[in-house]
């Protein structure tokens, strides 16, 4: 079922989410309270095989083609080509969501198509403004996720989970970072594992202060009332904001989330975190979002109502952005602009489709980051030329 999933919805990635919705802060299925976690090896992350993207690596995943064509509203085309930083002067480190199909409850460490497609699509394009670090880990796979689902139990290993992203980190600060600033991003799984290295960590620690910004997305979070904080940090309200967390969980306007989504649920007076990544940027409510040519598993490319050979897509103008927010959720609701007279498609993929069925507790999840990567980039780079800023004494 879970590879239909993927496939079926010209999905990205999977998130690692129960039918029960999570905390603020915690794993997105619970652990087995009695289970003992088996004995592992730590992984050496001064070894560049363990690493999809690396500054080091000669086989740097995020070292691809990431040219897209625009199709304006007219239907003409035009190419933006993209070209990573000559000399980025700060860091972005990223873990990536549930993507493995390896048939145990942990992935190995040896990455497939997925980890590759999944990088390019949510990571590779933050390389316009910084030094890009991606570890592998020995995430939940889907399979285990699935097993989860049915029975309500794991078997998989959170011990060593853990260990491989925060052992990636540790790695990262003691020999790449010397001082520079990061921007930590996840998406999903891989949200959720930053909010564990936030609270076990990274808040209180003397790396707080290198954070220039975290982009958690896909995985919900709430405000504690009282200090007006999330996952330990302040929730940003501007791109000249820096330390503090940017997260949203994505659903069509016209279809927000249903009361049993476990996506953007907020608990009480603790309401789930929501930032618009547009308005963040002060760029109105346009979406600059970059979506693939052809997902992961389709035979065919994607058609968005022009010839396309490019890797990615842009629709200006087509698609915008706001945070609402109801008695049980807060989600960033996207509108899509659709004109009969316009020749560009008139939707775009994202859903999660089962037997023909739009799992609507979902929404767009699996396009998340897609739907709003250049706007994520750019408040990167304004978060990153504010961070800098108040390093230099006045």
């Amino acid at each position: 079922m879970l590879k239909k999933l993927l496939i079926g919805a010209a999905a990205l990635a999977l998130s690692s989410c129960s039918k029960d919705a999570p905390k603020s802060n915690e794993t997105p299925v619970a652990e087995p309270a009695a289970a003992e976690t088996p004995g592992f090896e730590h992984n050496d992350y001064a070894d560049m095989a363990n690493w999809l993207c690396h500054p080091d690596k000669a086989s740097d995943a995020c070292a691809i083609d990431l040219t897209a064509t625009a199709i304006a509203a007219d239907g003409t085309t035009s190419i933006i080509p993209f070209e990573p930083a000559a000399t980025p002067e700060f860091d972005c480190f990223y873990i990536y969501p549930t993507v493995s199909f390896d048939p145990t409850p942990n992935s190995d460490m040896t990455p497939g198509p997925e980890e590759l497609n999944v990088v390019a699509n949510q990571f590779a394009r933050y390389g316009e403004t910084c030094r890009l670090f991606a570890p592998i880990y020995r995430q939940r796979t889907l399979l285990e996720l699935r097993a989860q689902m049915m029975t309500g139990q794991s078997t998989a290993n959170a011990e060593m989970r853990y260990a491989d992203v925060i052992d990636s980190w540790n790695s990262y600060m003691e020999n790449q970072n010397k001082g520079r600033g990061v921007v930590l991003i996840g998406h999903s799984q891989g949200a959720g594992m930053i909010y564990d290295m936030l609270n076990a960590d990274i808040v209180g620690s003397p790396d707080q202060a290198k954070l220039i910004a975290v982009h958690a997305i896909g995985f919900p979070t709430r405000i504690d009332p009282a200090t007006g904080k999330a996952a330990g940090l302040p929730v940003c309200k501007s791109g000249a904001e820096t330390g503090c967390l940017v997260n949203f969980e994505s659903f069509r306007a016209t279809n927000p989330p249903p009361a049993d989504s476990r996506f953007g649920l907020a608990d009480g007076d603790h309401r789930a975190v929501c930032n618009n990544p547009v308005a963040l940027t002060g760029e109105g409510n346009a979406l600059n979002a970059f979506m693939p040519r052809q997902s992961l598993g389709r035979t065919e490319p994607t058609d968005y109502g022009a010839p396309v050979e490019t890797p990615f897509v842009t629709l200006p103008g087509m698609l915008t952005a706001s945070c609402e927010a109801n008695d049980t959720h807060d989600w960033l609701a996207i509108s899509i602009k659709t004109d009969p007279a316009d020749p560009r498609a008139d939707d775009i993929p994202g859903d999660v489709i089962i037997n023909g069925e739009i799992l609507a507790d979902w929404g767009l999840h699996l396009v998340d980051m897609n739907l709003a990567m250049g706007n994520l980039v750019e408040l990167a780079k304004t978060e990153g030329a504010a961070w800098q800023a108040a390093q230099t004494p006045e």
